[in-house]
């Protein structure tokens, strides 16, 4: 009798102590944020990602009400600031920059992250790619590209602007692949940035630059290299007179990469919806906007389920490049 007493008295103290825990944590969720908000950036300060998130910062941090800190966790090629992103905990005080690379992080044997190994809350902006040639070289167009890239022995016409398998080798694979070319048709030298892969191009060791536009924007203006086409549906506004890939040779052939506000797995609905809302808002701020836009960046806002189709979408895509190019694992 006693000890079914005590039994009883046991259990409703420790469901009490649920209630009140449960009843704390939803009081939380309802006040948030009431803190500081982190972004980690797995790349380095300075560089187009960082750049990207600290301009969508400065209009995320009105729109939330609390200061919003950018954190950069560079290292491993992306993997060490992403692997923090997906292994903080989910209460939303600590949300992340994904790029394109969590579409083939596991394809590539890099680490087992993938798009589903984060909440996904939207795009933020994306940086088509292009093609780029010395300015008076034997490549006056898109068409003369293609035309060697038929005539001439894979591996002859060289290209670079990333590490191997990045987004701007698919960019080239990809274009290869819509002429039933051999994805490996162009060779990629893998490169540090898109600043050493232009000077090897204006110096004719290396015939294009596949990067974004944006990067060779002041050597174009300069008249030492050429953009011949981007890989985007429409012109961009800071290359108006540079026709796109559909434009320049008749094939649709689009890549971006892209920059994405995204959290560990697991946030509470409630703290995702006010992320979302407060991320929309603070990326339509006028001044976010005209940041990005000036530099040639595209601003996009896709939403949860949008980004969601379009980063498993993109995964499936960079699957099939990365093995025709022999790089999946």
């Amino acid at each position: 009798m006693k000890t079914r007493l005590l039994r009883s008295c046991a259990a409703s103290l420790f469901g009490g102590a649920a209630l009140l825990a449960s009843a704390a944590g939803d009081a939380a969720r309802a006040d948030y944020p009431d803190r500081p908000v982190t972004i980690i950036v797995p790349w380095g300060a300075g560089g187009g990602t960082d750049t990207i998130v600290r301009f969508f910062a400065v209009g995320f941090e009105k729109a939330l009400g609390v200061p919003v800190t950018v954190v950069n966790r560079a290292g491993g090629n992306g993997v060490v600031g992403h692997s923090a992103i997906a292994n903080a905990p989910p209460d939303g005080y600590t949300l992340g920059a994904c790029t394109s690379e969590i579409s083939y992080f596991k394809t590539m044997g890099l680490a087992p992250l993938t798009p589903a190994s984060f909440d996904l809350i939207s795009r933020i902006a994306e940086m088509p790619a292009g093609v780029t040639a010395r300015a008076g070289g034997r490549f006056p167009d898109l068409k003369a590209v293609v035309e060697a890239m038929k005539s001439e022995p894979a591996g002859t016409l060289t290209a670079s602007g990333s590490g191997i398998g990045g987004p701007w080798h698919l960019a080239i694979a990809g274009l290869a692949k819509m002429q039933d070319l051999p994805a490996d048709t162009v060779k990629f030298v893998p490169s540090q940035g898109g600043a050493p892969a232009l000077q090897d191009v204006m110096a004719g060791g290396i015939d294009l630059f596949t990067g974004s536009p944006v990067e060779a924007k002041s050597l174009a203006e300069a008249g030492k290299v050429k953009v011949l086409a981007v890989t985007a549906k429409e012109r961009l506004a800071a290359f108006p007179d540079v026709p796109t890939v559909k434009e320049a040779i008749g094939v649709d052939w689009t890549l971006s990469n892209w920059f994405s506000l995204c959290a560990p797995p697991g946030l509470p609905a409630d703290v995702k919806a006010k992320i979302v809302a407060a991320g929309e808002q603070g990326h339509a701020d006028a001044e976010v906007q005209k940041s990005l836009r000036e530099r040639g960046i595209t601003p996009v806002w896709d939403g949860p389920e949008r980004f969601s189709e379009f980063a498993n979408a993109y995964a499936g895509t960079a699957e099939t490049l990365l093995k025709d190019l022999g790089l999946a694992k």
